[in-house]
């Protein structure tokens, strides 16, 4: 976990502690403390006077990779990518035969990190800002610890509504704790989204890459020479669907809600056959059971909008939502923010 303080001195009083949360594959930092020009999300809040506090899943980042060091637990289906490094490997099945970790467990090390803030930093709740897949852990977390989450920013969620509500048995699942991903898969399936001009830099290409293989230091040595691969955690999920988001009213009652997605997001919008592979975020915001929700999209931006030209207003949207719980002067309602972060509501 890493902290970013901007509580003034002398207002310890009023604090206010901000969580953020990864997503299935970027680990914490690259996606929201990336340390180039404005890009990190968590220095623009500890600016703004949050102390603001990121952390990564068991699995993911700098946490504990428990069985992701050995490559033969890499997806079978990948293991060519494994060359020339490390030396010597031979494909072969996994040596832990399971996927790693699952719903119950990321929600069990949300709730740790929660309770160390609350305590350690005397403060009554947490504000949590989640990214994708964050929402899996922190949506099902919210309804049912409304008493220590402040608020919810869920950013391009990723949101099944029919997905299943139960937990499958036996766990752990068979399967393979990790997959891989390379530079050059993760910069081509960003560009699928990067459909309008100056939407990112080129440069963000080295300068994430080399973000993620620095919460990496294992992968970074597997792969090509200079490039390095991204381990990425393979977890078993259920319970966040239209059920858990309308359950008791926390969503939008006592746990007020804004989600934000970019225009061109095709991973956090998807239509398949398979329930836990469809997902929709309008989906999310019709399903949460309470009033005070708000939907913004965002012109001109993917699912990776946090490295691309809306950064600053995304930033700027939080720091507002964190401050007041409106947008444009509302509790409810659908609206559109362009590339200069004005505000519309949505026709």
């Amino acid at each position: 976990m890493r902290e970013r303080d901007g509580t003034p001195p002398g207002h310890a009083d009023e604090r206010t502690a901000v969580l953020m949360l990864h997503g299935r594959s970027i680990p914490v930092l690259p996606g929201f403390d990336l340390e180039y020009k404005s890009y990190s999300w968590a220095d623009a809040l500890a600016k703004a006077g949050y102390d603001v506090f990121m952390m990564d899943l068991q699995g993911s980042g700098l946490s504990p990779r428990p069985k992701m060091d050995d490559p033969r637990n890499v997806n079978p289906a990948q293991q060519h990518l494994l060359k020339p490094r490390p030396p010597g490997f031979t494909p072969g099945p996994p040596n832990y035969p399971f996927q790693l970790t699952n719903s119950n467990s990321d929600r069990d090390e949300l709730n740790t990190v929660v309770e160390w803030i609350i305590r350690e930093r005397k403060v009554e709740k947490v504000a949590f800002i989640g990214w994708s897949a964050a929402a899996f852990t922190m949506g099902p977390y919210a309804v049912k610890n409304p008493g220590k989450v402040s608020s919810l920013f869920l950013l391009a969620p990723i949101f099944p509504p029919d997905g299943t509500s139960n937990a499958p048995d036996p766990l752990p699942r068979p399967g393979f704790p990790m997959s891989v991903s390379t530079k050059s898969g993760t910069w081509n399936g960003w560009g699928n989204e990067a459909l309008c001009a100056g939407q990112r830099e080129p440069a963000m290409e080295h300068v994430v890459w080399d973000a993620i293989m620095q919460s990496d230091p294992v992968g970074s040595t597997w792969g090509p020479e200079g490039e390095g691969l991204n381990r990425i955690r393979n977890f078993v999920r259920w319970g966040w669907n239209r059920t858990t988001a309308a359950q008791g009213g926390v969503l939008g009652g006592s746990v007020p809600v804004l989600i934000a997605y970019g225009e061109h997001d095709r991973q956090a919008n998807t239509s398949s056959e398979d329930p836990e592979l469809n997902f929709s975020v309008p989906a999310l915001y019709n399903a949460i059971g309470g009033d005070h929700k708000l939907m913004v999209k965002l012109d001109c931006a993917g699912h990776s909008v946090v490295w691309e030209m809306q950064h600053k207003n995304v930033h700027n949207l939080s720091k507002h939502w964190l401050k007041h719980l409106k947008v444009d002067g509302k509790t409810q309602g659908i609206f559109n923010m362009d590339t200069n972060g004005a505000i519309s509501p949505a026709p």
